[in-house]
């Protein structure tokens, strides 16, 4: 913007000192009005990120990705929830901090009158049209002295010029030349007096120009006070909403990305290829068929109501790990693993019911989507599972259940690896 100053010392060009007054009362209201705005983005973008963090965190818990991958993965979104937190801080410290300080400030520092305006912009014109009084008086004296001098000098010219002129002229008669000589004279006499008074009152003005310059700076260094105090007052609120909206000083903030380092570096997709291997793939445990013995005490019948359509409402289990183990309807607890220390167990066939093996639109009702909804259950117990629709797994081992337990104590379910089947309600409990 480009400012065309004038002389400050001029009658009435102290205006633009005092209408500063004014316009540093505007300005605390643009930075509060800024201030404002900013606060509503950092409000913004804070609940964005904490939809962004809900949305794919569902997506990723539901998803196939497994393991470390896994647990990076969400961990993206933990830096999201808490980024979030530290950016609605910043909407708070904006609004609640820096927003009200220039509130109470610009109250404290600028008061209202009953007749409009402010008491501090008053007070500055009145100071200047105090200190400007006696030297304005003097100066429109000398502007009329000034005046009168300039016109005597005109009209002491023209008679000089006549009175020249009348001289060349024959026509002109003895007693008009004297006539003319005699204006010419006073002219003179009038342009002198106008001189001496004219330089009277610039003499005059001369001396009270100190004193009025004086009185004109005073005034204006009262102004340059009460700027300097708005002027350093502005920078130190700069100061503080660079420091809220600077999350890098935030040693909070330098935690979180030192935190979503660490858990991507560690993951590794050696342990993950292993895990799904020991749980998907060749290394699961298997029950391979071996030559059992006829014994009647471990022999026992359990009636399933939901069993397959290709299979008989009851079943024979004629091998259970009775160590530790609760018989249908009992009750018992044990330590649970990780997600990734799941161990699944194949299932193993009894030599008493050889059926056909049923197909996975058989068990699954149609789908092989591994991932409908359930509800999470832990195993308390290992259970090997006797019949091909039963599921195998070891305490610990977390699995979804998709039914209600049915009058006979079996409930329907689906291992981590997809496999559908029944199992023991009393086996599991919820997650």
């Amino acid at each position: 913007m480009l400012l065309v100053y004038s002389d400050f010392n001029r009658v009435g060009n102290y205006k633009r000192t005092v209408k500063r007054i004014d316009d540093g009362h505007r300005l605390c209201n643009d930075l509060m009005s800024c201030i404002q705005e900013r606060s509503k983005i950092e409000k913004a973008y804070a609940q964005q990120l904490t939809e962004w963090s809900k949305r794919w965190r569902q997506l990723v818990d539901k998803g196939p990705q497994y393991g470390t991958i896994e647990r990076a993965w969400m961990a993206m979104m933990t830096e999201a929830e808490k980024v979030s937190e530290l950016h609605q801080g910043v909407k708070n410290n904006l609004m609640m901090q820096d927003f009200e300080k220039v509130k109470n400030w610009q109250k404290d520092s600028y008061h209202k009158q009953m007749m409009g305006g402010f008491k501090e912009t008053k007070e500055a014109d009145e100071g200047f049209k105090k200190a400007q009084k006696p030297w304005a008086k003097k100066l429109k004296e000398l502007e009329g002295s000034k005046k009168s001098y300039h016109m005597a000098c005109k009209e002491e010219k023209l008679a000089f010029t006549r009175e020249a002129n009348s001289q060349a002229e024959a026509s002109v008669t003895a007693d008009q030349q004297r006539k003319l000589q005699e204006k010419l004279g006073k002219c003179k006499q009038d342009s002198q007096k106008a001189k001496e008074k004219y330089e009277r009152s610039l003499d005059e003005l001369s001396q009270c120009t100190p004193q009025y310059r004086e009185n004109m700076e005073q005034v204006f260094d009262q102004c340059q006070q009460f700027e300097e105090k708005r002027l350093s007052f502005l920078r130190e609120v700069l100061l503080d909403v660079k420091r809220h909206l600077n999350l890098t000083e935030n040693q909070s903030y330098a935690a979180v990305y030192s935190e979503l380092e660490h858990t991507i570096t560690s993951a590794s997709a050696q342990e993950d290829l292993k895990w799904f291997c020991d749980t998907s793939g060749p290394g699961m445990h298997m029950n391979w068929p071996q030559f059992e013995e006829y014994n009647p005490d471990l022999t026992h019948h359990i009636t399933k109501k939901e069993k397959s359509k290709k299979v008989n409402d009851s079943i024979t289990l004629t091998h259970v790990t009775t160590t530790d183990h609760p018989q249908a309807g009992d009750t018992g607890s044990i330590s649970s693993y990780e997600k990734n220390q799941a161990y699944t167990a194949s299932t193993e066939w009894s030599d008493e019911d050889q059926t056909a093996p049923c197909s996975a639109n058989d068990v699954n009702g149609g789908t092989n989507n591994p991932f409908d909804e359930g509800v999470r259950v832990k195993a308390l117990y290992d259970y090997e599972g006797q019949e091909q629709d039963e599921l195998s797994f070891r305490a610990g081992d977390e699995l979804t259940k998709l039914e209600d337990e049915d009058e006979q104590g079996w409930c329907k379910g689906r291992l981590d690896n997809g496999q559908l089947g029944l199992y023991p309600a009393n086996y599991v409990e919820p997650v």
